[in-house]
């Protein structure tokens, strides 16, 4: 992207805006995770039965992506951000006051539903954000949700050692989300997510309706293109979702260490995830998006093979450590590649290289979980060693397209670039 000299205060606004969006998501996200063992005890609903309506969850967010996509590129993602905030919201109240297996599952349902969408339009929005910057920040969005996650968890931990009861605090959780919703909307950039492509020489002679038209008509390779950003989506995710999933029970199986150790693995992954979430753009400024995705994989490969040899715990607590911070970045870019194609569709775009990447998030574990009928989980810890490794071989994917170097600058900014 080209630097633009100045941000105007309307952007800044929407980039605080969407700030509060992704921190929202975060925190609703940690609200039903905290409380899931009190759900589940409230419902009658057994481990399986909760595997199953969780599936159901993921489903239904898979479908708002798909639903949300077209309808951002059609009505602009500020107003999809709001409809499945609102959605996301109100629905985190139904696992609390579900009264049985039936209930708890249309919840579930319902929420994943508005989680989905909203994945979906507040990236949508965050791209357009990003474009009106000029530089990168997509990464420090991503910060965000994680913060917002680590919040709602503190939070709903200190309700439940307060005694409170669950349906209380998610009421307060919901109140409060729709009113830091209200208060982000109207900063929210309006218009389509997708920028207009740049027009070839001789085009000031075509109307433009013409232009439009040519607007929405995909470049040769497009298809394609989506398909290599949802499969290097997927492969990060996988991975993600095998370091939250599996980083606990491998290194205390491993390693022999009680319990309270074994669960520094996750957190040295999280923390060094957060932290290189809000890095990751000034990186990603000065050397580009595809050195932050194939060097950061590579990092991440590296802590990966100190997972599967190291016989110590400091070593082992370090490889997480690199894992979580090679791939804290990557996704972001992935996203802002995604988002960044040059035709009307980029939050259809999105929906689809999200949803792919959503799919690797809840394959990597089951993949491991399967493997490990048959092989040692160390050593089934290949999977996501190789799926790092790919990406770093074709990171080259998320190189930004001509379309991508368009800015919101003022029209003298412009003028200027172009001379040079």
């Amino acid at each position: 992207m080209v630097s633009a000299t100045t941000v105007d205060g309307r952007t800044r606004l929407a980039r605080g805006a969407v700030f509060t969006v992704f921190g929202l998501n975060g925190f609703l996200l940690a609200m039903w995770v905290v409380h899931i063992p009190v759900i589940t005890d409230r419902t009658g609903v057994s481990h399986s039965t909760l595997g199953m309506f969780i599936l159901l969850m993921a489903g239904a967010g898979i479908v708002g992506m798909r639903i949300a996509g077209p309808l951002a590129d059609r009505f602009g993602s500020s107003r999809l951000v709001g409809a499945a905030a609102f959605i996301a919201s109100v629905a985190v109240l139904g696992p609390g006051f579900a009264t049985g297996p039936v209930s708890l599952g249309a919840a579930l349902a319902c929420f994943g539903f508005g989680n989905g969408a909203l994945d979906v339009s507040m990236n949508a929005q965050a791209v357009q954000v990003e474009r009106a910057y000029g530089r990168p920040i997509m990464s420090a969005f991503h910060a965000l949700f994680s913060g917002g996650g680590l919040l709602g968890s503190l939070l709903g931990a200190a309700a439940l050692r307060a005694g409170w009861d669950v349906r209380v605090t998610l009421v307060l959780a919901s109140v409060a989300c729709l009113a830091l919703l209200a208060a982000s909307l109207p900063r929210l950039l309006p218009g389509p997510a997708t920028p207009h492509p740049p027009e070839p020489p001789g085009s000031e002679v075509i109307g433009p309706a013409h232009t439009e038209a040519a607007a929405d008509v995909p470049e040769p390779g497009h298809g394609r293109k989506v398909l290599a950003l949802a499969a290097l989506a997927f492969a990060v995710l996988l991975t993600e979702g095998v370091a939250s999933d599996w980083s606990t029970l491998h290194m205390r199986e491993h390693l022999g260490v009680d319990q309270a150790t074994a669960a520094l693995a996750f957190g040295a992954f999280s923390v060094t995830m957060t932290a290189g979430r809000f890095a990751a753009d000034r990186v990603s400024g000065a050397f580009g998006r595809v050195a932050v995705v194939r060097y950061g994989t590579l990092l991440a490969a590296l802590g990966l093979g100190l997972i599967m040899f190291s016989p110590f715990t400091p070593l082992t607590l370090t490889g997480w450590a690199l894992c979580g911070l090679g791939l804290s970045g990557s996704v972001p870019q992935i996203f802002t590649a995604a988002g960044n194609l040059g035709t009307r569709t980029a939050a259809t775009d999105m929906s689809r290289v999200f949803g792919l990447g959503y799919l690797g998030l809840l394959a990597g574990p089951a993949i491991i979980g399967w493997l490990t009928e048959l092989i040692p989980l160390t050593t089934a810890m290949v999977v996501p060693l190789i799926a790092v490794l790919l990406c770093a071989w074709q990171a080259g994917v998320v190189a930004p397209a001509e379309a991508d170097i368009t800015v919101e600058a003022p029209s003298d900014t412009r003028a200027s670039d172009d001379a040079h």
